[in-house]
């Protein structure tokens, strides 16, 4: 399963993996900032940045919140079922992070503290309780569109990847 956004089909695709979207695994709604750059929303609102950036609650784009994404990424890490075995999910940063709050058990604050490099990110629990190990990857870039992506107008990246994330 991958996230529904292209930056994920691509990347499932490029590792040669046959994926379905799953809407819980999307990214971070960044309401208004969406697609700006981080210097276009440090130029045009740079207060509500800092307080997004320092407040799991705050929204000031009118998108989610840190905690919002914290919660909904949990539960859908609570809604895999304990007999699944393995489960290969690509996803976006933001949900990785959010991921890694859920398994440390650690609040929503320690969001942006975290570091995800293009790495693999693999979480187990046994028994409700969460471990996790990364390792750093190199993804080659696509030779051939898959079929099922659509591309931009533009013959870029959506709109969707332009706001990078801190």
């Amino acid at each position: 399963m991958r996230a529904p956004s292209t930056r994920c089909a691509l990347t499932a695709y490029s590792l040669g993996l046959n994926t379905t979207p799953e809407p819980g695994l999307r990214d971070l709604d960044y309401g208004r900032w969406y697609g700006s750059t981080v210097g276009d929303v440090v130029a045009g609102d740079p207060f509500g940045l800092s307080a997004w950036l320092t407040d799991p609650d705050a929204t000031p784009h009118g998108g989610e919140s840190v905690r919002e994404l914290c919660r909904r990424t949990a539960q859908w890490l609570s809604s895999v079922p304990s007999d699944a075995g393995h489960v290969l999910a690509v996803a976006e940063p933001a949900v990785i992070r959010a991921s890694l709050v859920h398994a440390m058990a650690a609040p929503a604050r320690a969001f942006w503290h975290l570091d995800v490099p293009s790495s693999v990110l693999s979480l187990t629990s046994r028994g409700g309780r969460w471990s996790w190990s990364t390792r750093l990857g190199y993804i080659a870039p696509v030779q051939r569109w898959p079929s099922d992506v659509e591309r931009s107008p533009a013959g870029g990246i959506d709109r969707d990847e332009s706001l990078v994330p801190l």
